[in-house]
């Protein structure tokens, strides 16, 4: 790979390299570098960068979403960093046609897989945390994954039964729904009842092996009964 090819793929992501060769390793697939003993894979670069990208989604979504608990953004932080979201993005900016293959991977369309997509996106945020620091790594996660960031919030909406009721009771005017919880069991094998309040009434109750589980369940419930019977 040139340097000519290095510049453009350069300017596909948004980051001018202080060091080339960085980028050209995160650009290294394994069955490149199998069939080249003097080119290392972008496999440790992969787990540099799946951890910057982890973090950046985990402050960003802590930061904006003040009124949601750890599971919720858990879920956010997941939508996000997986990978099909991660090689959606890759697919945009045309990560592909910049991979280094083996002739393997290159026959069988190794260009286009999600796996390959997806390493290869972390590997270079992986370099370019290394290239250029923190700070120019999270600016970047920010802007490239932008479209997949906005997405996640609603998309997590449709498949959050606390998240649906919370919007369902401000839209009726009934206030912020109260989960009340009881547990039995011992430590290590605890179940959770959740019993919904909702201005004052039960709506909903729910049971499971965590907390969010039967917070979960109950809201669901709630969710039937609100729309079935109104306020």
């Amino acid at each position: 790979m040139n340097d000519s090819t290095m510049r453009e793929c350069a300017d596909v992501v948004g980051h001018q390299f202080h060091d080339f060769s960085l980028l050209r390793l995160a650009l290294t697939h394994s069955s490149y570098s199998a069939e080249h003993e003097d080119e290392p894979s972008n496999e440790r670069l992969e787990f540099l960068g799946d951890a910057v990208i982890g973090l950046v989604l985990a402050d960003e979504m802590y930061r904006r979403h003040a009124d949601f608990d750890e599971g919720v953004l858990t879920d956010l932080r997941k939508s996000v960093v997986n990978a099909q979201t991660l090689a959606v993005a890759a697919r945009r900016l045309g990560l592909g046609n910049f991979v280094r293959l083996g002739r393997g991977e290159t026959t069988s369309g190794g260009s286009d897989k999600t796996s390959i997509l997806a390493n290869a996106f972390e590997a270079v945020i992986g370099a370019v945390h290394l290239d250029a620091g923190l700070a120019t790594a999270y600016q970047l996660s920010l802007r490239l994954l932008a479209p997949e960031i906005a997405g996640a919030v609603p998309g997590l909406k449709m498949l959050d039964p606390k998240t649906q009721l919370q919007e369902l009771t401000a839209d009726l005017g009934l206030g912020t729904p109260n989960y009340v919880l009881e547990d039995e069991g011992p430590d290590h094998d605890k179940t959770f009842f959740a019993e919904v309040l909702v201005a004052g009434r039960r709506r909903g109750s729910g049971s499971g092996r965590t907390k969010k589980a039967a917070e979960q369940q109950a809201a669901a419930e709630a969710i039937e009964s609100l729309r079935a019977h109104g306020n």
